[in-house]
């Protein structure tokens, strides 16, 4: 995973814990720093957590498999730990493809090579299922993993697994999406274990989303393990060519359709228009900027999520809002004693300290704010135009006055 805070981690465990029919409880202090990091809705009773990665690990034996996870629709990644798109598992009787037969699929779709610390996870198991191993083609040892999921067709998470991730917040050299001939997306992405770079460790996928829902994720890289492993090889050992043709191999999508489908109807996909009238956040985001200051670049229409990077000339500052209604669960652990209440009944929470995505001196300013009945206005402004980036400026751009001008605006709950 790209980030070692892992935060997407814990969302993605969060998923797959449900899927294997347990319980997670997110971590209610992630929500309270929510509103920041990578163009994410965060809803209530998921972690709000932030990163960049491309899934849950399974670690063990020294490498880590990596299960597939998503993009936003404006090419941001999103947490998807609100479950999977499936719930209740049928309990008839079912062809099923183990994990020792997906090990042995994986090896004899690689090129020739030699095979070390293989483990799988089979179709019929509690946990999705996967395969990965340590691949040698005699140019240097790289872990190489499969995964397995079903998704809703055309629901927001088959949208958002296969769409190439916004540069303001995942570093990568290279990613393309297409739609192949049987209407399948494509998505293959050559970036890094960690954004800021800090350790050149790259990582290389492809996530597939056939018109049936079948998901499979490919992930390797130039190193036996995702972390703390040398890197063994200036890249990893499959080229984007050679990944695509690895990630729609038929045989992937005959174990997938292995996997338990729900008896009932799937979980609801959460609304584009949902949160901010009309839908879009970095619109309304624009429209309370203070005069004199404009966006050099932001995110496209969501109802949830937006940023803006400005730059007044004396460098580029992100600067980014969560909306979220209906939060009032988790007022009392994000809005303690420090916070103020104004005469409206709107309660303020302020935060400043170092950014938490590895840029080096970056800053994070960060206003919360949560109206009567439960409406969550977060917004977080940084010294740098991305969190992975090193600090362009001494501060942010705007004040924290002036973020808290904007998170208490009432155009939050009747513009777009």
């Amino acid at each position: 995973m790209p980030v070692e805070d892992h935060d997407l981690f814990e969302d993605q465990l969060a998923s797959a814990l449900r899927q294997a029919g347990d319980t997670f409880e997110p971590d209610r202090h992630a929500l309270v720093v929510g509103g920041e990091e990578r163009g994410r809705r965060i809803r209530r009773g998921r972690a709000a957590v932030v990163g960049g990665a491309t899934g849950v690990a399974l670690v063990g034996l020294g490498a880590a498999m990596l299960l597939p996870t998503g993009h936003g629709a404006d090419g941001q990644q999103r947490s998807v730990a609100a479950g999977p798109s499936t719930h209740a598992v049928s309990a008839a009787p079912r062809t099923t493809v183990s994990g020792g037969q997906l090990v042995r699929t994986l090896q004899k779709l690689l090129p020739e090579g030699r095979f070390s610390q293989e483990a799988g996870n089979g179709t019929d198991g509690r946990l999705p299922p996967f395969a990965r191993l340590v691949y040698d083609d005699g140019k240097g040892k790289a872990g190489i993993a499969v995964g397995l999921t079903r998704v809703q067709p055309g629901g927001q998470e088959a949208v958002q697994s296969t769409q190439c991730p916004d540069k303001v917040f995942i570093a990568y050299d290279a990613c393309t999406s297409t739609t192949l001939s049987d209407g399948s997306r494509l998505m293959v992405l050559q970036g890094y274990e960690y954004p800021d770079r800090r350790i050149d460790t790259k990582l290389w996928n492809a996530e597939l989303v056939t018109p049936s829902g079948q998901h499979i994720s490919v992930q390797e890289w130039n190193s036996p393990a995702e972390k703390d492993a040398p890197i063994t090889r200036d890249e990893p050992p499959l080229s984007p060519s050679q990944l695509r043709t690895l990630v729609t191999a038929p045989e992937w999508r005959a174990a997938a359709d292995t996997i338990p489908v729900s008896t009932g109807k799937p979980s609801a996909e959460p609304s584009t228009t949902q949160g901010v009238p009309h839908g879009s956040v970095s619109k309304t985001l624009v429209s309370l900027l203070p005069k004199g200051l404009e966006a050099v670049s932001k995110s496209r229409a969501d109802a949830e999520f937006g940023y803006v990077v400005l730059d007044d000339g004396k460098g580029a500052s992100l600067v980014q809002v969560n909306v979220q209604p209906d939060m009032s669960d988790v007022e009392g652990q994000l809005f303690g004693d420090g916070a103020t209440t104004l005469p409206d009944g709107t309660k303020v929470a302020t935060r400043q300290g170092p950014g938490e995505k590895g840029g080096q001196g970056v800053v994070m300013w960060t206003v919360d704010t949560i109206r009567p009945g439960g409406f969550r206005v977060v917004i977080s402004a940084f010294n740098s135009g991305a969190q992975y980036t090193s600090a362009t400026r001494t501060a942010p751009v705007l004040t924290m006055k002036q973020l808290e001008a904007i998170a208490t605006s009432a155009k939050w709950r009747t513009l777009g």
